[in-house]
């Protein structure tokens, strides 16, 4: 396997991954040139999300009694830390070994609303067994928000023109329940069963087997978008959260998380952008797996908390581990 990435917005570009013939094909939308990063039409596209992967919403919540206003950019929300989160920053980049690269980023007190000036450390490494580990750290000097996430979109099918829609693809979600949202992807405040609904990907489902259901939630996202609350023995192990196989390429993709949730995304918002080498992206031509805390937990106190205090420290590691499987 072979992974470029590049130091704006932490984004990683191409993951080159063999099929069951071993063929290559790159299974990561991405862009091939620095301008077309820049100004993306999926600015997210990815990238590494921060200080808070999903959504807040209306842009506020309280610390300590004290209302913070964060940038608004996804109707009335802040989504992705805002339009000059993590993902347009420019971060030192150093390779630390021949299959890992380090990316460090301060985050000013202020930045996109957020209190507190905030130092991360994110590497990447490349395993002999096919798996990207994902670390990240982080530290404070003021009591904050802190919610990090790899936003990769995926098709393990390969990237192509166009690239094919991935509603082929079989996942599995390890979760017994998830969190609905409101008409703008706001959390209810439910924490809802997967049993009896689309969204059960507690045994293998293929994304487009229901994606189009007329259940009330696939109508408010276009398709899957939404965080899953993953079974977890105790909080913070790193355990298997989801599965995902292309039968065409026998490409899979295993995600193993500390993070008590994993958003699903479907691409349902790609428009048929052009990316790498002229490949164009559809709507649901990518599959995301976003590890992560819960959206909007800062306003939901009984949802895991995100706080970060100063003398404190902010981990998590999330692996995407490649394989194959023989044809049927």
């Amino acid at each position: 396997m072979e992974i470029a990435a590049t130091n704006y917005g932490a984004a990683i570009l191409a993951i080159m991954a063999p099929d069951r013939q071993g063929r290559y094909a790159n299974v990561i939308l991405g862009h091939d040139n620095i301008e077309d990063v820049i100004h993306s039409p999926e600015p997210f596209l990815s990238t590494t999300i921060g200080r808070y992967g999903n959504r807040i919403a209306k842009g506020r919540f309280v610390l300590d009694g004290k209302t913070y206003a964060l940038a608004v950019n996804n109707g009335p929300n802040s989504l992705h830390g805002g339009p000059k989160g993590f993902h347009t920053a420019v971060w030192e980049a150093e390779q630390t070994a021949e299959n890992a690269v380090a990316f460090r980023h301060t985050s000013p007190d202020g930045d996109e609303g957020f209190p507190g000036c905030l130092s991360v450390l994110m590497t990447y490494t490349l395993g002999d067994d096919n798996a990207l580990a994902i670390h990240y750290e982080a530290t404070t000097d003021k009591k904050t928000l802190v919610n990090l996430t790899n936003h990769g979109f995926f098709n393990l099918a390969g990237i192509g023109t166009p690239t094919p829609s991935v509603e082929n693809h079989v996942v599995t979600i390890h979760a017994n329940f998830y969190i609905p949202t409101d008409d703008v992807s706001i959390p209810t405040g439910e924490i809802a069963k997967v049993e009896g609904t689309p969204m059960d990907f507690r045994t293998p489902h293929a994304i487009g087997e229901r994606i189009n259901d007329a259940f009330q939630q696939l109508k408010f996202g276009a398709g899957y978008d939404h965080c899953y609350v993953l079974d977890k023995r105790e909080p913070g192990e790193l355990s298997l959260a989801a599965r995902c196989v292309d039968p065409g390429s026998g490409r899979s993709m295993e995600v193993y998380t500390t993070e008590p949730g994993v958003q699903l995304y479907t691409g349902n918002w790609l428009n048929g952008f052009s990316g790498t080498h002229g490949a164009t992206y559809p709507a649901r031509s990518a599959v995301c797996f976003e590890a992560q805390r819960f959206p909007d937990s800062p306003n939901h106190p009984y949802f895991p908390s995100a706080v970060l205090e100063p003398g404190g420290k902010y981990t998590q590691t999330t692996v995407y581990k490649f394989g194959t499987e023989p044809q049927d």
